[in-house]
């Protein structure tokens, strides 16, 4: 039984909610230590394909516990930022695809969250958007990293710098996320996209997944080569063998 988050697991698709709707669903440590332990879990769960990541009322995650975070020392605030790499790297990582399903307020720690996740879906009120600058720290969990790589750096700068909240279709027009959909019909789509990857390889779509993130820190020479070396593995896979007879059979796969 968690505090902070709820989750449940259903055809392949598992959901995780999180729910202090009367902190807008703020990260605390304790958060950030059932998120990751949740993570864990799923991620060793063959049967899990996809996860989807949302929040409860207004708010996907507001942000980080400011009351929390007001008085600490520097090497709590280390500690804290270490915690949130982990945690958000885990989710990088994982082997099922995560989905943001960004149903309100993503600030801070919260948008940092939804870029840690594989792909982002914003409702059509939701705000995006790193205001550290206004409490004068700087994002501590990955986003001054992972937002240039998402909407390029001059902009990154400019939401850095501004602290401004982006409404969902500025965050679709920059990049920070791939779909704005109508607030009723988020869950519908991200549930609908969820179960279109379940249907495919998730070991195709996880060695993809890897040498994605990988590649983008290499060489784009050394990134082929690893590629190749990677392609010929999965030719050693019954996924491979499966999807590639019942595309010849014109049947739908059956994989693992």
């Amino acid at each position: 039984m968690f505090d902070y988050l709820t989750y449940e697991i259903g055809n392949h698709i598992a959901t995780i909610i999180f729910n202090k709707p009367a902190t807008m669903n703020a990260l605390t440590t304790e958060g950030l230590l059932e998120l990751e332990t949740v993570m864990g879990k799923l991620d060793q769960d063959k049967k899990v394909k996809v996860v989807i990541i949302t929040g409860s009322q207004r708010a996907f995650v507001a942000g980080a516990d400011i009351q929390a975070m007001k008085d600490m020392t520097p090497e709590q605030a280390l500690d804290l930022s270490r915690l949130g790499h982990r945690v958000f790297n885990l989710i990088e990582q994982a082997r099922p695809i995560v989905i943001a399903a960004i149903n309100g307020f993503a600030l801070g720690g919260g948008c940092e969250l939804a870029m840690a996740c594989d792909i982002r879906v914003a409702a059509a009120t939701a705000k995006l958007g790193l205001p550290e600058a206004m409490l004068g720290v700087i994002p501590g969990f990955s986003g001054t990293q992972r937002l240039p790589r998402l909407v390029g750096l001059g902009i990154a700068k400019e939401l850095l710098a501004t602290g401004k909240k982006v409404t969902a279709q500025r965050a679709y027009e920059i990049g920070l996320v791939n779909h704005c959909v109508p607030n009723e019909e988020l869950m519908d789509f991200c549930k609908n996209m969820a179960t279109e990857i379940a249907g495919n390889s998730t070991n195709a779509i996880f060695a993809g997944k890897q040498l994605m993130n990988l590649g983008l820190e290499m060489d784009l020479r050394k990134a082929e080569e690893y590629e190749a070396a990677q392609f010929g593995v999965i030719f050693s896979t019954t996924d491979q063998r499966e999807g590639m007879a019942a595309f010849l059979e014109k049947r739908t796969p059956s994989f693992q």
